[in-house]
């Protein structure tokens, strides 16, 4: 088992091993390392060797210029330079956070980036700063326009983070399909069929085959109304910031030594000028009780709020540490051996 601190200093010498500056690197896996903790090991510090691979081919910048402009009081362009994702996603949270500090909310653009990991963490530590926070990514498409038959738009995902002075933030992560490649894909190895309301085949039909589903799209959740919620976050994401979009974004997986030009957008509303922690801590505290109070229909299956899990692994991965699978641990052993000592 890893402590917190020992899995941040193996992530992060992991990231100089891969040519990232020493500071870049520490930031870079405090995103992953919470990922990590929170118990979502796909895209936790296993993403450091997928986004070796791209660093080691020069499609990612190691050692990226990262530029923040503010347009406006309330409004900041950033320029990734093809950073890693969760780098350029912790340098425009900052300036967010920075200028929501003076304008009580801020909108922070970025463009020229990659995979920036999962969203949850980023709403975490947002909320553990005193800011409210609506934050996405686009991505490669997977998904095809309601009612078409090629992939056009990403399984962009989106996060909404709010903070409790008193307890444990209230955080909302989600992708726009309703199941994960990699659920398609454990079916496919596991020879067991799909809901057919996963993903559809190459000709836009839903299917209970996860291998034509592997070659098809994936569904968006609530049909067109996800559809129109993946383009919103690609609009925002993608468009308004400058970055690619839709198909104009390159695959990771087709054109791994291309940069992606991925966009991300963090809103940002600084909570502190809503009123005291305590009036905030009391109301948050209300909102959950009513939730919690909620009859269950399973009494083995308590009515939880969004986060609650993921704040529960964070305690005990706190408390306990983090067990990796060797071959990871060796990975990134390998990695940080790279480093010259001292």
């Amino acid at each position: 088992m890893l402590s917190e601190a020992e899995l941040g200093a193996l992530a992060t010498r992991s990231l100089i091993g891969l040519g990232l500056d020493p500071k870049d690197a520490a930031d870079t896996a405090g995103i992953l390392v919470l990922a990590e903790m929170f118990g979502l090991g796909t895209h936790g510090v296993g993403r450091i060797e997928s986004y070796g691979e791209r660093l080691d081919i020069a499609g990612i910048n190691p050692r990226p210029s990262i530029t923040v402009e503010p347009v406006a009081p309330a409004l900041i362009r950033v320029d990734g330079d093809n950073g890693v994702g969760p780098l350029v996603g912790m340098r425009a949270m900052e300036a967010a956070m920075q200028a929501a500090a003076t304008t009580g909310v801020a909108l922070a653009l970025a463009r020229g980036s990659n995979h920036f990991g999962p969203v949850s963490p980023y709403n975490y530590m947002a909320a553990q700063a005193g800011f409210a926070s609506l934050i996405g990514s686009n991505a490669t498409t997977t998904i095809a326009p309601w009612g078409g038959s090629e992939a056009r738009l990403g399984n962009s995902p989106c996060g909404f983070g709010f903070p409790n002075p008193g307890g444990d933030p209230i955080i909302l992560d989600m992708a726009i399909s309703v199941a994960a490649r990699a659920k398609i894909r454990n079916a496919a190895k596991a020879g067991q069929p799909i809901p057919d309301t996963w993903a559809t085949d190459r000709t836009g039909r839903p299917t209970t085959d996860p291998n034509e589903a592997l070659n098809g799209f994936l569904l968006p959740i609530g049909g067109h109304k996800g559809y129109g919620l993946a383009l919103v976050v690609d609009l925002l994401a993608g468009l308004l910031s400058g970055a690619a979009y839709l198909t104009h974004v390159k695959s990771w997986v087709d054109a791994p030594e291309e940069p992606q030009n991925l966009g991300h957008y963090f809103l940002l509303i600084d909570t502190k000028r809503l009123g005291a922690s305590d009036w905030l801590s009391g109301r948050m505290s209300d909102f959950a009780d009513i939730l919690h109070s909620t009859p269950p229909a399973d009494p083995k299956a308590p009515v939880l709020v969004p986060g609650e899990i993921e704040n529960r692994n964070l305690a005990r991965a706190r408390r306990k540490g983090v067990r990796l699978d060797p071959s990871l641990l060796a990975k990134l052993q390998a990695l940080a051996a790279r480093v010259s000592p001292g």
